[in-house]
């Protein structure tokens, strides 16, 4: 297998053009610049369309545009970006649109920092727009897997019409690994019977609105946005499980935590803690059925994090109260080392939690 040395960013942008994306529309921000300045010189090779938008709020409402055109189409921000965007994302999504968002994450609330966070997890799976609407947000914690997320994002945004958010952190983002992008694929898809391709005079128009004046119309549609959420949660979830057999602690992280934890667990190992993983891909729906067949050995679960604890009430709606969960975190932009993790499990055990 043929492998390149790639940027994180520059490999998400270079998969989802291979992947058939045709329009980006952005602003720039730390940690995510490398997205758009990548598409700004590859995307009119290939007769595609790159735009700068005047703000975020331009750029998310010109996706509305492209992705109701049928086009594959996508934007990237970071944290204060995608909390402008947020309005945009609820119409979107009320409007079936599909695409491709992709959150590079910093620290700390308003504009706080550019060093690597998780502190968006409540961003992302909640969102901060309006309604009864959910997005379907993956979360990587490698280059490569970063890239085969993007082909599937866009798979999945084209079957469900729907937008997909690609959750990273500034590190994956910023980092450099080998990276391959052979054996991918995207499948094809009939957007004939909704995309706003003009007419020809040959059908009726297609009207692509979010807007429902009559209550019990609003509410059917509310309805029938939840049931496509709910088929994505039957189908679409994914997991990764690492040394559960026989741990008494496990621990819960996504991305680039969940590495830094696996070498903790090498470590811990050598002092006879045992520790094993359940590292969630889809953050949103969120694996739950990860947690419904854990070995007898369980005593309890922790959630480790670059944040202050966003992921914990889904781990523990996830355990449905069967184990204690405890967390540890680094927050604004600070890194939790293995050695950390490893004082504070130790610290754990002793006290006999």
């Amino acid at each position: 297998m043929n492998k390149v040395l790639m940027k994180g960013n520059e490999a998400i942008a270079l998969a989802a053009i291979k992947a058939g994306c045709k329009c980006f529309f952005g602003y720039p921000i730390t940690p995510q610049n490398e997205i758009p300045a990548f598409m700004s010189e590859e995307l009119p090779k290939i007769n595609g369309s790159f735009v700068q938008a005047e703000s975020e709020v331009a750029a998310i409402n010109m996706v509305y545009g492209a992705g109701g055109c049928g086009v594959r189409v996508m934007t990237s921000s970071s944290s204060p970006g995608i909390a402008l965007k947020q309005e945009g994302i609820s119409y979107l999504a009320g409007a079936e649109i599909p695409c491709f968002i992709v959150s590079v994450g910093r620290g700390g609330p308003g504009l706080g920092g550019i060093q690597p966070a998780q502190s968006d997890y409540f961003q992302a799976t909640r969102g901060g727009g309006n309604g009864d609407y959910k997005v379907p947000v993956v979360a990587p914690n490698s280059i490569q897997e970063a890239i085969d997320w993007t082909y599937k994002a866009f798979d999945m945004a084209d079957e469900y019409r729907t937008p997909v958010m690609m959750l990273i952190d500034g590190l994956i983002g910023q980092m450099m690994e080998p990276v391959s992008f052979e054996n991918q694929s995207c499948k094809e898809f009939d957007r004939s019977g909704w995309a706003t391709t003009g007419t020809k005079g040959k059908r009726d128009p297609h009207i692509i609105n979010s807007l429902y004046l009559e209550p019990r119309d609003l509410e059917i549609h509310c309805l029938k946005l939840q049931a496509k959420f709910d088929l994505i949660r039957q189908k679409e979830v994914a997991w990764e499980e690492h040394n559960l057999e026989g741990a008494e602690i496990v621990a819960v992280a996504y991305g680039i935590t969940s590495r830094i934890v696996k070498n903790s667990i090498e470590k811990l190992k050598e002092k006879g803690i045992k520790m094993g993983l359940i590292r969630p891909i889809t953050l949103n729906p969120f694996p739950v059925e990860a947690f419904s067949n854990l070995p007898r050995s369980v005593k309890s679960l922790i959630s480790i994090e670059m944040s202050l604890g966003q992921m914990v009430e889904d781990v523990k709606l996830a355990s449905c109260g069967k184990y204690p969960v405890d967390f540890f975190g680094r927050t604004g932009g600070v890194i939790p080392t293995p050695e950390e993790i490893v004082n504070y499990i130790e610290k754990l055990v002793k006290e006999g939690k």
